[in-house]
């Protein structure tokens, strides 16, 4: 009986944090979505901590011009300044895609404790894909890792960004070849 009990409250826990990871992700496809209207690569972030979100972020690269402006790293600028502390222990940080090794190493340097990704990078990704920089032993922190949150819909933005990107393309190759 108390085995049952006990394996009871561990699902309602689990059920609880899924139905949490998908209200922030749900926030960090948001910020994603600003990215895709400035035609920038559509990467969201939120950081959250004791139930608020504490930082935003969405890609913005092009806009700034600037390689560092990815939603993680803004993410984090944010979170630290609203909490007037660089670690940001106890905080959970959401993402659409994976962190490439930039903010892999970002997150690592913060001290996020748990990070969350909608949909993986095959290509680039540094937590699981190419490398998982976030469980390396060698480095002062690790972070729990969290994915496939919201999956469908991360990959979505994604898929239909680069679509469209790619017929922005053809098109403005077949304008200037004269068709």
């Amino acid at each position: 009986m108390a085995e049952q009990i006990k394996r009871h409250n561990q699902e309602e826990v689990q059920k609880e944090r899924i139905k949490l990871d998908e209200k922030y992700m749900r926030e960090a496809i948001r910020q994603a979505k600003k990215a895709y209207k400035l035609d920038e690569t559509p990467i969201g972030c939120v950081i959250v901590h004791d139930g608020r979100i504490i930082g935003r972020g969405y890609n913005r690269r092009n806009t700034d011009k600037s390689p560092l402006a990815h939603a993680e790293i803004t993410a984090i600028k944010k979170a630290s300044k609203k909490i007037g502390d660089w670690r940001l222990e106890e905080c959970t940080l959401y993402v659409t895609l994976e962190p490439c090794q930039m903010c892999a190493g970002a997150i690592i340097q913060s001290r996020v404790t748990r990070v969350v990704v909608g949909c993986m990078n095959p290509k680039a990704g540094c937590a699981g894909s190419v490398l998982n920089l976030l469980d390396v032993k060698a480095f002062n922190h690790q972070a729990e890792l969290t994915t496939g949150v919201l999956e469908e819909e991360c990959s979505a933005l994604m898929t239909g960004f680069f679509k469209e990107l790619r017929e922005k393309k053809k098109k403005e190759k077949a304008k200037s070849a004269g068709m």
